[in-house]
């Protein structure tokens, strides 16, 4: 999402990560809460997050454009890790944008991630006048795969690849499924 954008939907209020207390510690609950990570390689320690929180804002204001942060427009309570950002690994699936989503257990099952990822792509496409926006997960994570689906992704197993970023040891989440979206696509 682009640097200082707000957006917002029926129910969410989606902003870029400020360096406060409450985000850093809600970016921790992130990267370390293990029923958001079943899908993920890795679990944070609160000083790995707040690097990581750094190199993420940096990025951020390097491109002009990142990650953000879902949060309930009437009690502001954060609910979600989400947004646009440069994909890192190129030399595996290519330069581009790819949209993102990882929300609080407690938001699950609400609607809350396809609500979020449609005024992205409508933030992307429409704002920032991006050509194409991707995006993956592992192939078992059936409910990411839905959203993709429920927001007009279109599947490309063509380009479905083995994540770089996920160790040997973890063959389960090594299969990625790759999904993209033009400007020109029909959005539902």
């Amino acid at each position: 999402m682009r640097l200082g954008a707000l957006l917002t939907t029926p129910r969410l209020r989606i902003r870029s990560w400020d360096d406060t207390e409450a985000d850093r510690a809600f970016f921790h609950r992130v990267g370390s809460d293990e029923a958001m990570l079943e899908f993920y390689p890795f679990r944070r320690s609160r000083s790995e997050a707040d690097e990581l929180f750094d190199l993420m804002r940096a990025r951020t204001s390097d491109n002009g454009f990142g990650w953000a942060v879902a949060e309930d427009r009437e009690t502001g309570a954060a609910l979600g890790f989400t947004g646009l950002a440069r994909i890192r690994d190129e030399g595996v699936i290519g330069a581009g944008v790819e949209i993102g989503w990882r929300y609080v257990p407690e938001a699950w099952g609400k609607g809350l991630a396809s609500e979020a990822a449609r005024a992205l792509l409508a933030h992307g496409f429409d704002e920032m006048g991006l050509a194409r926006i991707v995006a993956f997960a592992v192939t078992t994570n059936l409910a990411s795969i839905a959203v993709m689906r429920r927001i007009g992704m279109a599947a490309r197993p063509d380009l479905d690849f083995d994540h770089p970023g996920v160790p040997d040891t973890m063959p389960h989440l090594k299969r990625h499924a790759f999904y993209e979206m033009h400007a020109g696509d029909q959005r539902p």
